[in-house]
């Protein structure tokens, strides 16, 4: 899209100048715009899903955005504007989903049980990633950029008729339940169940210590992530001059091993837990500290690495251990109150999606030249 493509003919070749001619600036406006729309509906989509059910508010987040996924590409050939609206109104409508979780598993998550049905959920966003980059490198070469985002939206729209129809929002709603399942998750969730008209206490939540750790350890969290996500592909490519098929593959090893150590994690967290060898409170402060400290340890040694081998690795560590913070304070939104968890979520994820906003528009205006390494 913004990149000079070569093509070879005969022995000759053929450099195309970018389809869209946007500085470093723009670009950096275009990949935060989603953030703009999904920093406003944390809370609300929080408040929503404890209303009238994390299933649809969940599936009508996913399926709206997959049908503007459709329409990107038009947006972008029409107007780098339209395409900023349309990336804002997808995160409007993205940004209810991952508070909608919490409402989903308060119901449906025993409390031993919790970090590693929860991580298993958030595993399928690194597993989409895995899948994606390679994927969308695939199509972007072989039938052009804009098929990306026809193939994700078809995909996401099937996605939603599916979940549609088969999950259910509470296990007494589920006609596929077994009895035993359903008898041992209600006894287990008996006093969470039975207070299904909530509210809030607001004043209590807002000045909670709690749950004010939990809001500065998502904008740190997120920062990085976020970085990751957005700016990884275009460093494979500056740094290393990768070509976009291996700069796919490459960009999606991080996520590949946050889909294994957020799972692993998950059950070692639980296992703790259920040993009784750690207070849960220890347990989430164990996995917290310890993923953010080797992440910040792993990415200034790839900051610092001069080998392209030893950056990739360094990289591949740091977000595959850190990600096991999310066995620590992504999951303590249910252990501090789980009939409120979907709206703490929200509040902590909406101060947390600032990093989403701001972190490319600083990369943006830091890195204005690429620079291709020179080391083996």
């Amino acid at each position: 899209m913004t990149e000079n493509k070569t093509v070879v003919f005969d022995n000759h070749t053929v450099v195309y100048g970018p389809e869209f001619d946007w500085d470093s600036k723009t670009q950096g406006y275009v990949l935060s715009s989603f953030f703009y729309g999904y920093i406003t509906t944390q809370l609300f989509g929080g408040w929503l899903s404890a209303k009238i059910g994390g299933k649809k508010v969940f599936g009508a987040g996913v399926g709206v955005t997959a049908l503007l996924t459709l329409i990107t590409p038009w947006c972008a050939k029409t107007n780098v504007y339209l395409l900023l609206t349309v990336r804002i109104i997808e995160g409007v409508f993205e940004g209810v989903t991952y508070p909608c979780i919490y409402a989903v598993w308060s119901r449906w998550a025993p409390p031993l049980e919790r970090t590693k049905l929860a991580t298993l959920a958030f595993s399928g966003s690194c597993v989409g990633t895995v899948v994606s980059m390679p994927a969308s490198a695939y199509l972007a070469t072989a039938l052009g950029w804009p098929s990306v985002f026809y193939f994700f939206g078809v995909v996401g729209l099937i996605w939603f008729v599916i979940w549609w129809i088969l999950v259910a929002e509470s296990p007494a709603e589920d006609p596929r339940i077994s009895k035993g399942e359903l008898e041992y998750i209600q006894k287990c969730l008996a006093n969470v169940d039975a207070k299904r008209n909530i509210t809030h206490p607001w004043k209590e939540i807002f000045t909670s210590l709690p749950v004010l750790a939990n809001v500065v350890t998502t904008f740190t969290d997120n920062w990085g992530v976020f970085t990751l996500l957005t700016q990884l592909p275009k460093f494979m490519k500056d740094m290393f001059n990768f070509d976009l098929g291996k700069s796919g593959f490459l960009s999606g090893l991080p996520y590949l091993a946050m889909a294994i150590m957020i799972q692993f994690s998950g059950h070692v967290a639980d296992w703790l837990r259920e040993k009784k060898h750690f207070s849960t409170t220890k347990v989430r402060k164990m996995f917290t500290c310890g993923a953010f400290v080797l992440r910040a340890a792993f990415l200034i040694a790839a900051a610092f690495s001069t080998s392209t081998v030893g950056s990739i690795i360094f990289l591949v560590l740091a977000e595959g251990l850190g990600v096991c913070s999310w066995s620590g304070f992504g999951v303590n939104y249910l252990d501090i109150a789980p009939q409120h968890a979907s709206v703490i979520m929200g509040i902590s994820n909406t101060v947390g999606t600032l990093a989403g906003i701001f972190s490319p528009i600083l990369t943006g205006y830091i890195v204005t030249t690429p620079v291709h390494c020179t080391v083996a």
